[in-house]
């Protein structure tokens, strides 16, 4: 079992920044990857940013070049910053992790962090 706490969603005009967080119960190194999801209003959730444990990075167009997914090992929390925020970005923000269990993947959901781009 995964637990996953966000934390930094809120309200922020459009080209502002935030940061948000997302801390796992257990360390990262377990964890196949790690990503964040988002679902606006009326759309399907969509994958936003991932990265795995060897360092691959995976970013959807929309937010390439304006969003950075980074870790932590130490706190075992994973971060995306984003940047030049959109009001297209509004959405609920959830943090993923991918793990291998007795052969199967499993995916963990954190519970989901709002996210508003509002002038």
């Amino acid at each position: 079992q995964v637990q996953l706490v966000e934390s930094g969603g809120g309200l922020v005009q459009p080209g502002g920044s935030l940061r948000l967080s997302c801390a796992a119960s257990v360390s990262i190194f377990s964890i196949y990857a790690m990503g964040w999801y988002r679902q606006a209003p009326g759309k399907q959730r969509e994958a936003v940013a991932r990265i795995t444990t060897w360092g691959t990075l995976n970013y959807a167009d929309s937010v390439k070049g304006r969003f950075t997914i980074t870790r932590d090992n130490a706190k075992n929390t994973v971060y995306l910053q984003m940047n030049s925020l959109k009001p297209e970005d509004t959405a609920v923000y959830y943090c993923n992790a991918e793990r291998w269990e007795s052969g199967t993947k499993k995916n963990y959901w954190g519970q989901g962090t709002q996210v508003t781009v509002s002038s």
